[in-house]
């Protein structure tokens, strides 16, 4: 089964969008120079994985484009191109391709049958 293991939401000031979120939520962010994306990281010191309910994922603040406009949950899944060919099959499609992240695994993305854009992970086996 393919859990949750991440979000992302856009944002047209990144600086803004951590200030909010860290003064609302205590949230933490790890800026990635050159990427206009900041690591977001939602758990207690010492804790991760766990907020106030128990359980936490951690996330990002990117610049919002034209790709991705609204906030994306990302799934974890053991292979990416299997599961790009399976969305294939039942009425999605693929977004962006599969894509490394160097050092930790590889990230895609895909339209679902409703619309939305979803994100997908495969960590380096």
């Amino acid at each position: 089964m393919g859990g949750v293991v991440h979000f992302e939401i856009p944002a047209d000031d990144e600086e803004r969008a951590r200030n909010f979120y860290g003064a609302a939520f205590g949230w933490r962010f790890q800026v990635l120079p050159g990427m206009e994306y900041s690591l977001a990281d939602t758990s207690e010191p010492g804790n991760a994985g766990e907020g106030a309910g128990g359980h936490s994922i951690n996330g990002g603040i990117f610049r919002r484009g034209e790709m991705l406009k609204a906030p994306v949950v990302t799934i974890d899944v053991e292979d990416i191109d299997r599961a790009l060919e399976q969305i294939s099959l039942l009425g999605g499609e693929t977004v962006r391709a599969k894509m490394e992240v160097p050092g930790t695994g590889w990230n895609a993305y895909f339209r679902d049958s409703e619309g939305n854009v979803i994100g997908l992970w495969q960590d380096r086996a």
